[in-house]
């Protein structure tokens, strides 16, 4: 900012004096969002405006159950957020040096609902079938589960489950690379932060089973879950 100001009106402002006049006109020093190049901007209006109203819509009438749903993976090496310590004395997190991960997919619903399932194997279509598997035996009306693109979602296999269960669940899609459309990012993005300040694990089943523990003890905070939903790019499923 400074250096336009200098090419146009040949004067350099200090940087302070250019922060004191854009806090004054309303902004804010901010860390940018992120969004893809190939996000298609119109795909994601007809989804706020038409498809997503659409799918609450029919969900409503059938007296049925939104969920959206999204994959995480977890890694032992990961370390996530800040804490305080002397000035020149970094802090030292603790922990095993070998390298192992886990993954895990959960669903959320507006209703402060949550279901996941944590597994060590790589994400494929045998894990979603036996994902929506667990699904249909919580609910006892139909559930329409919001996902995103994955080939795993779109597989044949997940079509000939869906196609033996009409009744049960029906799969919609999220536009293409619009992860900011999810609330359920916002649960990946908490485990993430609260996993590994926390984490001990010396293997794989240790990372699984804490990772388990962060996902019971939101199932019991219903009121977190419903929070996932009010996040500003998200804030649209309530409406």
């Amino acid at each position: 900012m400074g250096d336009l100001i200098a090419r146009l009106y040949r004067v350099r402002p200090t940087g302070q004096v250019v922060g004191k006049y854009l806090r004054r006109w309303g902004l804010s020093f901010q860390r940018p969002n992120k969004r893809a190049v190939e996000q298609d901007p119109e795909a994601v209006r007809v989804w706020r405006e038409e498809t997503w109203p659409a799918i609450r819509a029919k969900a409503k009438a059938e007296g049925g159950e939104v969920l959206f749903a999204d994959q995480v993976g977890i890694r032992s090496d990961h370390i996530t957020g800040r804490t305080w310590g002397a000035k020149g004395c970094t802090p030292v997190v603790r922990r095993s040096g070998n390298r192992f991960s886990v993954n895990a997919m959960s669903a959320i619903s507006t209703k402060g609902r949550m279901h996941f399932m944590v597994f060590t194997e790589t994400f494929d279509a045998d894990v979603m079938c036996r994902l929506l598997d667990r699904l249909i035996g919580h609910f006892a009306r139909k559930v329409h589960l919001v996902v995103d693109g994955h080939s795993a979602h779109r597989s044949r296999k997940v079509r000939a489950w869906l196609a033996d269960h009409p009744d049960r669940i029906e799969l919609h899609f999220l536009p293409s690379y619009s992860p900011e459309l999810n609330p359920d990012e916002l649960v990946n993005a908490d485990l993430k932060w609260s996993l590994p300040m926390d984490s001990r694990a010396r293997d794989q089943a240790q990372l699984a089973a804490e990772t388990r523990r962060f996902f019971h003890r939101r199932q019991r905070q219903p009121h977190i879950v419903r929070g996932y939903f009010g996040g500003p790019h998200v804030r649209y499923t309530l409406e």
